[in-house]
């Protein structure tokens, strides 16, 4: 329930260390920096873009490789494989990495050649095999395409237009050229194209290619091989490629055990790009740099210790100014951090406020299994969770945090639906009835069934709210007190608990309302009466305090006035937990109604396949849309309704100068 203190920092030290501290730091990520030190004469900012494009440039290179062996020799992963988190290794592994970086390169490189090879045989086999067939029409010609004729004549390989015949292309020559010696050979015909070959005498040439011409004659592609013999010539070309492409293929595969060097190639890049943008913010001068920064309280001290420890320089910590823009970092226990993300989505604490996390956690939970409420759900949901946090123990720290939330949430559901007995809705009375003859059969609530006595479940989810609003009333008072404001406590949150609880138990002093709230108690009528005076003078001074800004009389009471119109808020608060009421029950009538669907088709071998089939889909909709449902509800419980009374946040979060590393996270013995 606590925002961790902050030290700032300032560190001097010699630039001939920058690269090296600037690395420790990064490793420890235990500093957000914050250079604001002017430059001038001596101190100035160096331009150290050029380093870091070659890091970048270099680190574009070895992902393209990583793509490679990932397209050829893709990893083996499981479903929940991407909860298992970054790999984790030690400063001994990561040190022994640095000096293989050279190796690592030159083993990138020697992938990405047998790429652009592989690549170039993948082109090569379809443009050849397109070329083989371009070549059928012409298997029956036993010259060179590009045979061009003898010393007395000319010759034409090509083709015409559509499926033509010796006579129709006889009689287009007698109507263009009448007189001219030819002859004409039909090698092969199609409905697209008839192939031909043409020959004339020398000094016809020019009149065959003019008649040719105007007869939409394409000349066949210029070769030097005959026909068939080229065929062969491509079709061996053909295997080849594919043999070679089949042997870069295996010698790209026979790399992929060295795929994790590459993994921390990548990553060394990307830290050593960071750490040079992050020195082109630092102020230095020819021998000295300086580094400012905020560090959690509790590192402070072994921060200090090991890097003085380790260079020459100066470290001094010392508290921030009240003015100074703190970042935040929350420290929870176990039950209460699953929450800090859900805190962190609204907005970190801001200054004089704390941690809300823990408070939060005792209701966020318990929320969420009220309106989920089915105790099979919840047993699946916990289960679910519970395994995951057991088998993958090296998850990032943000997911671990989201399961523990929802196993906390299933536990809470699990608890709840014992209470109102909802197991899979009405599933054991309904298996009972249909296939083993025992309508009786079914899970008893250890409370009572919302769903049939729902006013009941109205007022107890009223009762929720009502200590949900004044704990949160309570935390603003605490505020008050912590920061000196004890008045203002007073007269923002004492005469609120007056007004507000004091008309609560003078309500429930009213019979009317205890019958149609089917409590089974009434309040006395004198407690009735000490609680509506209680509510009057909260009333009162609310009216005479609520404006107590305005120095003028008049305009203080009509503010007065109208701050005490401001219960009306408290109603429509408390009117919001009835969503309690309302999700709870659309998760058992749902869970009903898929029970009564898969029993429709009766109690034998077809009726109890047909019941799986519908309880297994209907059930897994029902728990899909409503743990969602759940989920948001429960959060807008705690954004609208709890923080509206004594959170404001508008904290900056805590973001260290660390390794933002993809494949993995180094441990460094302290």
């Amino acid at each position: 329930m606590a925002v961790v203190p902050m030290k700032r920092v300032t560190i001097a030290a010699l630039r001939k260390d920058r690269k090296k501290i600037m690395e420790f730091l990064q490793r420890r990520g235990v500093i957000e920096l914050q250079n604001n030190i002017p430059e001038d004469e001596v101190f100035r900012k160096y331009d150290m873009s050029a380093g870091r494009q070659t890091f970048l440039r270099n680190r574009g290179r070895a992902e393209q490789a990583l793509n490679v062996l990932n397209t050829h020799a893709p990893e083996e992963k499981g479903l929940l494989s991407g909860l298992e988190g970054r790999k984790t290794i030690t400063l001994e592994e990561y040190e022994k990495g640095i000096t293989e970086r050279n190796a690592t390169q030159e083993l990138c490189s020697r992938i990405l050649d047998l790429d652009k090879e592989y690549a170039e045989q993948s082109a090569k086999i379809p443009r050849e095999e397109l070329e083989l067939t371009a070549l059928e029409p012409w298997m029956s010609f036993d010259l060179p395409l590009s045979f061009s004729g003898t010393r007395t004549t000319s010759a034409f390989t090509g083709t015409l237009p559509g499926q033509q015949t010796q006579e129709s292309i006889e009689l287009q020559f007698a109507e263009l050229e009448p007189d001219l010696k030819k002859d004409i050979t039909i090698l092969s015909s199609s409905p697209e194209q008839t192939c031909i070959f043409a020959v004339c005498e020398k000094e016809d040439s020019a009149r065959m290619k003019d008649a040719l011409r105007r007869m939409n004659f394409a000349a066949a592609p210029l070769s030097s091989q005959v026909p068939a013999e080229e065929k062969k010539s491509l079709e061996k070309s053909i295997e080849e490629a594919k043999k070679r492409k089949e042997k870069l293929h295996e010698q790209i595969c026979e790399l992929a055990p060295r795929r994790e060097k590459i993994e921390f190639l990548i990553d060394y890049l990307t830290m050593r790009a960071d750490k040079y943008e992050m020195i082109g913010t630092l102020s230095q001068s020819s021998r000295v740099f300086f580094v400012e920064g905020y560090v959690p309280a509790r590192s402070c001290e072994q921060l200090e210790k090991d890097l003085v420890s380790r260079f020459d320089m100066v470290f001094e910590a010392e508290d921030p100014a009240a003015d100074e823009d703190v970042p935040v970092l929350m420290r929870n226990n176990g039950y209460s951090s699953p929450l800090e993300p859900v805190i962190e989505s609204y907005s970190l604490p801001g200054k004089g406020e704390f941690d809300p996390s823990f408070l939060t956690s005792l209701f966020y939970y318990a929320m969420f299994g009220l309106m989920l409420s089915d105790a099979a759900y919840g047993i699946l949901m916990a289960g679910a969770c519970a395994f995951v946090l057991i088998k993958f123990k090296n998850m990032e720290a943000g997911t671990r945090k989201s399961m523990k939330l929802f196993l906390y949430c299933g536990i809470a559901t699990i608890i709840s639906g014992f209470l109102f007995g909802s197991f899979f809705g009405d599933a054991p009375h309904v298996i009972g009835e249909t296939f083993l003859g025992k309508p009786d059969a079914g899970l008893k609530a250890l409370w009572f069934e919302p769903i049939n006595d729902p006013i009941r479940m109205l007022s107890f989810c009223f009762l929720v709210g009502l200590i949900h609003l004044f704990t949160g009333l309570g935390a603003k008072l605490y505020v008050y007190i912590k920061n000196g404001q004890i008045l203002d406590g007073i007269y923002d949150v004492v005469f609120w608990f007056m007004l507000v609880g004091g008309a609560v138990f003078y309500l429930l002093s009213m019979e009317m309302i205890t019958n149609m709230l089917r409590l089974n108690f009434i309040m006395p009528a004198a407690v009735g009466k000490a609680a509506a005076v209680i509510a009057i003078i909260g009333a009162v001074g609310i009216v005479f305090t609520g404006g107590r800004e305005s120095r003028n009389w008049g305009k203080r009471i009509a503010k007065g006035l109208y701050a005490v119109y401001g219960v009306t808020g408290y109603l429509s608060d408390l009117l919001s937990y009835s969503r309690l009421l309302a999700l709870g029950l659309a998760t058992s009538v749902i869970s009903s109604l898929f029970n009564k669907m898969g029993s429709m088709f009766g109690g034998g071998f077809f009726g109890a396949i047909m019941f799986v089939i519908v309880f297994l889909i209907g059930h897994a909709l029902n728990i899909a849309i409503n743990a969602l449902g759940a989920y948001v509800h429960t959060n807008r419980l705690q954004y609208v309704e709890f923080f509206g009374k004594f959170y404001e946040g508008g904290g900056r979060k805590f973001r260290p100068y660390q390794a933002t590393t993809k494949y993995f996270k180094f441990k460094e013995d302290i």
